[in-house]
């Protein structure tokens, strides 16, 4: 026994110093737990039933000894036997019962949960993606939703069905000799007092070991991707990146090591404890029996009972580890949750106006984010968040695209360009100005609306595990099959896929890395003119490709500025020269503005980036 509880104590002495929950947990998982209260209702009132017929079982086989002792007759036995029988049986069903109305609780809350937390996190600016790790934020939908739902199912029964056969079991065992009982729990503070610091420290380790299995799907996330894993090859890191996934599978391994041994030592203990008392009850009861001062049934019933005293002890000692552990899962879902959206729908929100679309950025101010406004140290896996506030990046933006009207964005690298683009369909919002749509504030129209109305082609081509149908539908989920190939036309892309043996059904692969970088691109094209928006904002769309991918794509990019009001970034000066109004961004500023014939004759910084680039030809 001394060795057991020294390895428990060494097991629960390990790691960090546990901390308290967040205030305000219980609260939460109470109003979670809120829409499936009635089926919780059925749920603890056929846990509450089992408990009353487990305690009903031992007295009526005291009876059923006491029978046996007196010869009270065949017909009595055998009828007590009958009705042990049937209890048994009907307890059977109420277990089964109880547990299909479990999982139907558990499921319901993994639903619950899921939807949350995804929706939540799908109506988080896009700042919050640059800074979070993608399989820290997976983990969060897996592990520990699945590990809160434990609280309200297998957790929450076993608390109640434990306590109420604790509470009858103790006072059917009282009314049957008080001094058995009283000395069946002599042994009782031996293991009460070690359980009180055991909820804690398993907390703690649950928490630990969901930080290392967060940082292990996140590298898998990030390098069994297409590029991921292109870099790892590329820089010949295989075992450095094999040795750190094995450091962090190692600790979880470790963590589980402890929290099973610590579990398994203290049920052990308790195991033996309840052996021992056991022990006690027989000795003490026989020797009652013996004198006559209690019946021989008492002491079968009062040894059976015992059973039922001690198991939801250790049961219930137990559930303080399992409930803290589903709470600290709980918490970190809330976690998460509790992460506001930066930009949010007005309940007013607007449409915006018929017809062609004007863009209009008036004395508009703007700088990122900083970290503690949109992210959490848990998923960027760092101690504490940066809190200052991020640099001005735009100093008072003023230029005005008019319907139908091409106005090309030109500048050094990092001058703000991308960042302006960024601001028009709303991934951030502006400090101060304002951005107009057809003279309405970006801030006043609905997401929908802002859908609906501007469309944006990056230079990365982004596409998904899906098929080019499942890729185009994404844009219009209703559209028909014509209507995809109609976009694949315009994108110049309808002959290739048409050669593809599954045609529109041919899967592009991760992030679309089975099409060349060409295709990739004219896909996203097709699926821009498939969504028929009436502003298109075009960031560096034909950057890093060949000079025959670059020819096919500007072909489908005509097709889908036709008619539109467009905003074109762009690093070749070449691809802009007939655009209706060029704005040269350096620092943050609108520098220059004019046509192309207009900055070459100013010979201003214009020119300066258009004979230094030609130069290079």
């Amino acid at each position: 026994m001394d060795n057991s509880w020294s390895l428990l104590n060494s097991s629960m002495r390990q790691g960090s110093t546990p901390r308290a929950l967040a205030p305000g947990t219980l609260r939460r998982i109470v109003k979670f737990a809120k829409p499936h209260r009635t089926s919780l209702l059925i749920f603890l009132t056929l846990s509450t039933v089992s408990a009353f017929l487990a305690v009903a079982t031992p007295v009526l086989a005291g009876r059923v000894v006491d029978g046996i002792v007196t010869h009270a007759g065949a017909a009595l036995v055998v009828g007590l036997a009958t009705l042990i029988a049937l209890l048994t049986v009907i307890d059977s069903g109420i277990g089964l019962a109880s547990r299909w109305q479990s999982s139907r609780i558990g499921e319901g809350l993994i639903l619950d949960l899921r939807r949350a937390v995804f929706d939540h996190v799908q109506r988080m600016p896009v700042a919050f993606f640059t800074r979070t790790r993608t399989g820290a934020l997976v983990s969060r939908l897996n592990n520990d939703v699945i590990g809160a739902q434990t609280a309200l199912t297998s957790t929450l029964s076993g608390v109640l069905t434990n306590a109420i056969q604790l509470v009858l079991t103790l006072a059917v065992m009282l009314t049957l000799s008080w001094q058995v009982t009283v000395l069946a729990l002599v042994l009782l503070p031996i293991f009460v007092i070690p359980a009180r610091g055991m909820g804690a420290r398993m907390a703690e380790l649950r928490r630990e070991a969901s930080t290392h299995n967060a940082a292990m799907t996140t590298q898998m996330t990030e390098r069994f991707s297409a590029p991921g894993a292109t870099l790892v090859k590329l820089f010949g890191r295989p075992e450095t990146e094999a040795a750190e996934f094995g450091y962090r599978a190692t600790q979880v391994r470790d963590i589980g090591v402890r929290s099973a041994m610590s579990a398994r030592v203290f049920l052990t203990a308790l195991t033996t404890v309840s052996g021992l008392a056991q022990a006690l009850v027989y000795g003490l009861g026989g020797w009652l029996a013996l004198r006559g001062d209690i019946a021989p049934g008492t002491v079968v019933s009062l040894a059976l009972l015992l059973t039922r005293l001690y198991s939801p002890l250790t049961a219930l000692a137990n559930a303080r580890v399992d409930v803290m552990t589903a709470l600290v899962a709980f918490e970190r879902v809330f976690e998460v949750l509790d992460v506001r959206p930066m930009i949010t729908e007005r309940p007013d929100a607007r449409t915006v106006p018929v017809g062609a679309v004007s863009v209009e950025f008036d004395d508009v101010h703007f700088s990122y984010p900083s970290a503690d406004q949109v992210s959490l140290a848990s998923l960027e896996e760092v101690a504490t968040l940066d809190a200052r506030g991020g640099a001005e990046v735009l100093h008072g933006v003023n230029f005005r695209a008019e319907p139908g009207q091409l106005v090309a964005l030109v500048g050094s690298s990092g001058a703000g360009k991308s960042t302006i683009a960024s601001l028009v369909p709303r991934l951030y919002d502006v400090d101060a100005g304002t951005i107009r749509l057809n003279g309405v504030d970006v801030r006043d129209l609905s997401f929908a609306a802002l859908r609906d109305t501007v469309g944006v082609v990056t230079q990365d081509g982004h596409l998904f595990h899906d098929s080019i149908a499942g890729n185009l539908r994404f844009a219009a989920p209703d559209a028909l099959e014509e209507q995809l190939w109609e976009a694949l036309r315009g994108a110049r892309l309808e002959q290739l896929v048409r050669s593809l043996p599954d045609g529109l059904d041919t899967v592009v692969g991760d992030r679309g890395y089975r099409l060349s970088g060409g295709e990739r691109q004219r896909l996203t094209i097709a699926r821009l003119l498939l969504a028929r928006p009436r502003v298109v904002i075009l960031d560096e769309a034909t950057a890093h490709l060949d000079s025959e991918s670059e020819a096919a794509v500007q072909a489908a990019l005509a097709e889908a500025l036709h008619g539109r009001t467009a905003l074109v970034i762009a690093h070749r000066l070449s691809t802009i020269r007939a655009a209706d109004q060029i704005l040269v961004i350096e620092d943050g500023l609108v520098v220059e503005r004019g046509t192309h014939e207009e900055l070459l004759a100013a010979s201003g910084r214009y020119a300066q980036l258009y004979n230094t680039q030609f130069a290079l030809v």
